[in-house]
């Protein structure tokens, strides 16, 4: 398997629906921790989650943390830490965070 699935491993029964819809799900936490929801609509909560997805999926497997078989539960947690880190990463470099 590829290492940038593991995070849509758990949802292969679901098919993009399913990526779709746990992306959108992922996305829209992670940018309400991240405080950035206000700036961010549906399709951009799905891409961030999606995108999440695909890192937490690849730092997850760097290290070691899961193996591709953790399911639903796992597949959610992962997009959700990538599409935090996606957040963090992008507040970073377009400077939002600090004009508060």
């Amino acid at each position: 398997m590829d290492t940038l699935t593991l995070a849509l491993n758990g949802t292969d029964g679901m098919g993009i629906i399913g990526w779709i819809i746990i992306g959108g799900l992922a996305g829209w936490i992670g940018s309400k921790i991240m405080g950035t929801d206000a700036q961010m609509g549906i399709p951009a909560n799905i891409i961030v989650g999606i995108i999440g997805g695909l890192l937490g999926g690849w730092i997850f497997k760097a290290l070691n943390i899961l193996d591709g078989n953790g399911g639903m539960f796992w597949s959610f947690l992962t997009c959700l830490i990538g599409a935090c880190i996606l957040l963090a990463i992008l507040k970073a470099v377009t400077g939002r965070g600090a004009r508060r």
